[in-house]
């Protein structure tokens, strides 16, 4: 994981409404992309951005891409964040 990829992931606040929306459990793209009032294409950069900072996982079913949360590097971010705190 690099630590940089994944701040910059979550600053946006497009790739953060991503993430809540996975919280919930899997989903394709195109059901994602019915959330935003932006092209298939912007969703789908969002999504490789969350992808390369390891965020999220996708795998192929038939002609659809399902994504879902990576919940494990959230873990270590919030991990980091309470040693930071001194907790």
């Amino acid at each position: 994981m690099s630590f940089q990829n994944t701040m910059k992931a979550l600053a946006d606040p497009t790739r953060r409404e991503i993430l809540n929306l996975l919280k919930s459990g899997e989903q394709n793209a195109g059901e994602l992309c019915e959330h935003f009032d932006m092209t298939a294409a912007a969703v789908s950069r969002h999504l490789s951005v969350l992808k390369e900072a390891d965020l999220i996982r996708d795998r192929r079913e038939g002609k659809y891409i399902i994504y879902e949360l990576n919940a494990s590097v959230l873990e270590e971010i919030l991990l980091w964040l309470t040693e930071l705190k001194g907790e």
